[in-house]
C-alpha cells in the first residue's frame, strides 16, 4: 500500500506519478518550441510511457532503444535493440532529442555512465536525461530509507531475502549481488561531470532534491 501511494508510477494517484507529470510538462514545453517534425531517441523507454504522456502526434517520431526490442503498435514509435553505452549505429546529430528516464543509474559503473552520456550528446542536438539523486533519503528502487548508504554486503543480504520496493527478492546470492552492483545513483557533482555544459534541473520534494535532469534547452 505504501509503495502504491508513494513510488508506483502505474498508479496515477501516487506521488511518483505526480512528479513524473510535472517533469513531462517541463519536457513538453521544450519540445513545443522546436521546429517540427521532432525526432526523439528514448534510451531505455517504453511505448506505454509515451502513450500515457500523450506523444502520439504525427509531428513527433520516437525511437525506443533497449537491450531487446519491445512490442510497439503506435505508428510514430519504433523499437530497436541496442546498448546505451554504444550508439555507433547512429551518426552525429541523428536525433533532435536524446531522452532518458531513470536509466543512467543502471549501468554498473561511472565509466559506463560516461559512455552513455557522451553517446547521448553525440547523437542528438538536444538532451533531457533524468536520474534519481544519490542524496535523497529514500532509495527509489528498493524504496527503503538510506539503502544506498549501506555497505554492499548488507544491501545484498536484504535483496536476497526480502521483496523491497520495485524489486522482488533475488533467487540467488549472485543475482542479488548483480542487482546491487547494477544500480549506481548519481550526485549533482557527478551529473555535472557527465554533462559539463548542461543545465542541471532539480526536482524538489519540499526542500530535498529528489532527482536531476541534465538538459540543454
Amino acid at each position: 500500500m505504501l509503495l502504491a501511494t508513494i513510488a508506483d508510477n502505474r498508479n496515477p494517484s501516487s506521488m511518483a506519478s505526480s512528479f513524473r507529470s510535472r517533469r513531462l510538462n517541463l519536457f513538453k514545453g521544450f519540445v513545443a518550441a522546436l521546429p517540427k517534425p521532432v525526432r526523439i531517441l528514448d534510451i531505455g523507454g517504453t511505448p506505454e510511457f509515451w502513450e500515457n504522456a500523450g506523444f502520439d502526434a504525427h509531428d513527433v517520431s520516437i525511437t525506443l532503444l533497449n537491450l531487446e526490442t519491445v512490442i510497439c503498435t503506435i505508428p510514430n514509435i519504433q523499437s530497436i535493440a541496442g546498448d546505451a553505452t554504444n550508439l555507433s549505429a547512429f551518426a552525429d546529430n541523428s536525433f533532435d532529442i536524446a531522452f532518458s528516464n531513470s536509466v543512467i543509474e543502471h549501468l554498473f559503473s561511472f565509466e559506463n555512465q560516461q559512455k552513455m552520456a557522451l553517446e547521448a550528446l553525440r547523437v542528438s542536438t538536444h538532451h533531457f536525461i533524468q536520474t534519481p539523486n544519490f542524496w535523497f533519503p529514500i532509495e527509489p528502487h528498493w524504496v527503503f530509507p538510506f539503502f544506498q548508504y549501506f555497505p554492499a554486503i548488507i544491501k545484498i543480504v536484504l535483496t536476497r531475502n526480502f521483496n523491497l520496493g520495485h524489486l522482488k527478492k533475488s533467487t540467488s546470492w549472485a543475482q542479488a549481488k548483480r542487482q546491487v552492483e547494477e544500480i549506481q545513483l548519481l550526485s549533482k557533482s557527478e551529473m555535472k561531470k557527465l554533462f559539463p555544459s548542461s543545465k542541471i534541473w532539480e526536482e524538489k520534494l519540499f526542500t530535498l532534491t529528489k532527482c536531476f535532469v541534465a538538459h540543454n534547452f
